[in-house]
């Protein structure tokens, strides 16, 4: 069972003093369900810009929300400290949706996401040929996905960070278990397709962020289940990739890397941007290691006609190691006792 953080008084005080205001409340409520930017906020809350951004000041000032930036735009979201999140959690939890103005605002929210979603499928008719080429080439997504479950477990633990998240699948697919989840990914697009199919899916316990996978705007040894899906094959510097990721996890926290195995279609440099042809067991092992992560179990899936001319997907699961070194440092001072 999870230990709950206790807060100080003043700090308490505070919290309770910015909370507890109409505005303010309602803006808790709202991004318990989706992260908003200050022009949403604007449009649901029927209140001036100025209005709303004095509310969301108090709001980060009192730690209950954090702010990060999306190119020219700037979100917002419940806070990721463990404290604010308890309360957060038990104040908003009471709310009655039915409340005339709760409801309002959430039919406001709901008409925000329907444009987002939108957009979402606009892009993805944009591209969905590239996407499907690709596809075509290799075992049924179902599949991969029944493996990562058997892999990863049923247990459940405190934080996910999906790097490359993309359409945000991953953060879909284990979201029985986490806590709390972040998606990270360079596109702007990608993130708006990512945090539609979240709403959709009704994960609200995920949010999605813009940030580079070389320097993820998440906390370091802080992560339980950190994963990489078909992304090594698109970067210049995939070691490096896999040591950023190592050092988001807290000791004996658990990296899920999911990509290709080694392969010769060229069309797939020239027309889908790879750099890499995929990744063989003995080299991912290698990056492994020099991250200080050792490899648990590793799965393929080859293609359903056999693997002529088609694409294996391969799944390795590998552990921080630092748990195993602080029981092996137990036993050694028992025997010396």
């Amino acid at each position: 069972m999870l230990k709950r953080p206790r807060i100080r008084l003043d700090v308490m005080v505070d919290i309770l003093k910015a909370a507890a205001e109409p505005s303010r409340l309602r803006i808790l409520v709202l991004l318990s369900y989706a992260d908003l930017t200050v022009s949403d906020l604007t449009e649901i809350l029927n209140q001036s810009q100025p209005r709303v951004s004095r509310h969301l000041k108090l709001l980060l000032e009192a730690d209950l929300i954090a702010r990060y930036q999306e190119g020219s735009w700037a979100f917002f979201r419940l806070s990721d400290a463990e404290a604010a999140r308890e309360f957060i959690d038990g104040v908003v939890g009471r709310v009655d949706r039915a409340d005339p103005v709760a409801g309002r605002d959430l039919e406001r929210l709901e008409a925000i996401k329907r444009r987002r979603q939108e957009r979402a499928a606009e892009y993805f008719r944009k591209n969905a040929a590239s996407w499907d080429q690709i596809r075509s080439l290799h075992v049924a997504d179902t599949a991969v996905e029944a493996g990562l479950r058997a892999l990863v477990g049923e247990k459940s633990f405190q934080s996910m960070v999906d790097l490359g998240t993309g359409t945000g699948r991953l953060l879909e697919l284990f979201s029985p278990l986490y806590r709390r989840g972040v998606g990270v990914d360079l596109s702007r697009e990608m993130l708006a397709v990512a945090r539609a199919n979240l709403e959709r899916a009704g994960v609200a316990h995920a949010q999605v962020r813009q940030g580079d996978i070389y320097a993820p705007p998440v906390e370091r040894d802080a992560h339980d289940l950190v994963t990489i899906h078909q992304v090594l094959h698109y970067l210049e510097d995939p070691a490096a990739a896999i040591r950023e990721a190592a050092r988001l996890l807290r000791p004996g926290g658990r990296l899920v890397i999911v990509d290709f195995a080694p392969h010769n279609l060229d069309f797939l440099r020239d027309e889908h941007a790879h750099l890499r042809l995929g990744f063989a067991d003995r080299q991912i092992a290698e990056w492994l290691s020099e991250a200080e992560l050792d490899l648990e179990a590793t799965r393929s899936f080859a293609p359903e006609n056999g693997g002529e001319g088609g694409l294996t997907v391969k799944v390795w699961l590998a552990q921080d190691r630092r748990i195993a070194m602080a029981s092996e440092q137990i036993s050694a001072h028992k025997e010396l006792a």
